[in-house]
């Protein structure tokens, strides 16, 4: 079991920058797959990207050369650092950590005004 807590979300201007956190409450070393996903209003949540136990990552195609996904198994933390941000990248973004079932944060809301 694991709880997750989301933070770093907020309102930039397109073209910004904001980095989200998410940290758990125990260590991800043996967390195989940890994830963003968002969800914009009247949409289903969709993956933005995820990073293994031996740090291979995936992305949406929507966010490749954006964003950026890590995790620091030091401080149970994952990461992801968004650039050149659009307004269709608002959202609520939820971190994922895939155990014997997934396990969701609370989310954290990023509104991108154009």
């Amino acid at each position: 079991q694991v709880q997750l807590v989301e933070s770093g979300g907020g309102l930039v201007q397109a073209g910004g920058s904001l980095r989200l956190s998410c940290a758990a409450s125990r260590t991800i070393v043996s967390i195989n797959v940890m994830g963003w996903y968002r969800q914009a209003p009247g949409k289903q949540r969709e993956l933005v990207a995820d990073i293994t136990r031996s740090g291979n990552t995936e992305y949406a195609d929507s966010v490749k050369g954006r964003f950026t996904i890590s995790r620091d198994n030091a401080k149970n933390t994952v990461y992801l650092q968004m650039n050149s941000l659009k307004p269709e990248d608002t959202g609520v973004y939820y971190c994922r950590a895939s155990l014997n079932y997934p396990y969701w944060g609370q989310g954290t809301q990023v509104t991108v005004s154009s």
